[in-house]
């Protein structure tokens, strides 16, 4: 059987966020920790971070590594917000190597739609249900009756004339220093456009900023229902645990 309790680590370009997870309930057992990244953000030093995170929590069994790159085969093809030296690295091997049991490696926000689609504001919902969220850029995850689609980079789609994270991130909103109303503009705009290409379901607004819910989310308006992610900043490290969940032997996640 696996183990309940797993570890969750979600590397981002700032800080590397990590809890123990209960998988059978969606909710981290400890409270989340934040550890600022190394600088400079390398495989070793990052690594080597999540290895000691490893040890103070006393982790067990298979550990989740989320992470802000389009992993294929277990392979980092880009490095968002963290060193290039990332690009062709095996993480979920490496970190094995250091803590002595198996990793699971994947993008960030398909492991932030993983805890929204098991356990949170996409649970249960048929069709295809989309993710997004908005922080220094804009991840994306899509599932198609509760299969992930693995790897959408709809954050880097163009939207009059540049990537959408370019004018629509949350890091954007701070730096013009746009109002809710404003920027909520640009965001309903950029949800149009992604109706129109692939008529979800379901949209869940995730991230940080979905913390400030109350603030902005009457001001969101889409032909497609949109909802308030349940896990904000946790969801990466739930769903990190819960894809480690699943690629243990048994067929409670299978």
């Amino acid at each position: 059987m696996a183990e309940t309790i797993l570890l969750g680590l979600d590397v981002g370009g700032s800080s590397i966020k990590a809890a123990l997870v209960d998988v059978e309930r969606g909710v981290c057992t400890t409270p989340l920790q934040f550890v600022p990244t190394p600088q400079p953000s390398t495989p070793d030093t990052v690594l080597a971070s999540c290895a000691l995170i490893d040890r103070q929590l006393g982790a067990k069994g298979t550990v989740g590594l989320a992470f802000p790159s389009v992993v294929r085969h277990g392979i980092a093809r880009t490095a968002a917000n963290v060193d290039k030296s990332w690009i062709g690295c095996a993480g979920g091997e490496q970190l094995a190597k250091l803590i002595g049991r198996p990793v699971v490696f994947l993008n960030d926000a398909d492991a932030a739609g993983y805890a929204e689609v098991w356990a949170g504001a996409g649970r249960g919902v048929p069709g295809l249900v989309m993710l997004l969220t908005f922080g220094t850029g804009i991840g994306s995850a899509l599932f198609l009756n509760g299969q992930l689609i693995s790897n959408t980079e709809l954050g880097h789609l163009e939207f009059h004339g540049r990537d959408a994270e370019l004018t629509t991130s949350a890091r954007v909103r701070t730096e013009e220093k746009l109002d809710w109303p404003s920027w909520c503009a640009r965001v309903n705009d950029y949800l149009s456009r992604l109706h129109a290409l692939f008529w979800p379901d379901l949209f869940i607004i995730g991230g940080s900023i979905s913390e400030d819910w109350a603030q902005f989310g009457h001001l969101l308006h889409s032909d497609t229902e949109i909802r308030q992610a349940t896990h904000a900043a946790q969801a990466g490290v739930i769903g990190a645990a819960f894809a480690a969940a699943r690629a243990q032997p048994t067929e409670r996640w299978r």
